[in-house]
């Protein structure tokens, strides 16, 4: 059993000094991570756009399905959009924003990891490709240089950023009596 993992650098290297709560992937769990959500996601990426293919694509009932349409629209990764067909009341549709596009990666990656660990015996239902050029896709891990990087490659390092107006570029001075850093 391999025991790779990320190199945790500098002060994060000390997991006890510091804790996760304004950790991006709790965040992202959070706004797009349960299973309805995903499956609205997906038929999104479809082309899906009205709530009741929605709710009949995704195989779930109208009431998760308003619940979670609710949810995607108050987080940004859907809008919801009017229309209306001759002689009926006034509809909304619901159409990916550029958030909800940028979802695209994680969706491919969850599809891929799906294919490799839970298809059928007979293989994947889907396959994906660059319409383009026909050539499969593959969802993966890669620098700004262009490298693949394996989880063993990986570093992990505080963010420099702003928080209460303060560059947080190496990890905080804790406050007598303190024991963590809140990251």
């Amino acid at each position: 059993m391999s025991t790779e993992a990320a190199h945790l650098d500098g002060p994060v290297a000390d997991r006890d000094g510091w804790i996760t709560d304004r950790c991006s992937l709790d965040r992202a769990v959070r706004a797009v991570g349960s299973r309805s959500a995903m499956l609205l996601i997906r038929e999104a990426f479809y082309g899906t756009r009205r709530f009741d293919d929605f709710a009949h694509r995704a195989g779930i009932s109208e009431a998760v399905a308003a619940s979670r349409l609710r949810e995607l629209v108050a987080v940004g990764v859907l809008e919801r959009r009017p229309y209306q067909e001759p002689g009926t009341r006034t509809r909304h549709e619901y159409a990916l924003t550029k958030r909800g596009r940028d979802l695209l990666p994680v969706a491919l990656a969850l599809i891929q990891w799906g294919d490799r660990y839970l298809a059928d015996p007979a293989g994947p239902p889907l396959l994906f490709t660059h319409h383009n050029c026909s050539a499969p896709l593959r969802a993966g891990v890669t620098c700004e240089a262009g490298h693949e990087v394996p989880l063993g490659e990986v570093g992990v390092a505080f963010a420099p950023n702003k928080l209460n107006g303060s560059d947080l570029s190496s990890a905080p001075t804790l406050s007598e009596g303190d024991q963590t850093a809140n990251y």
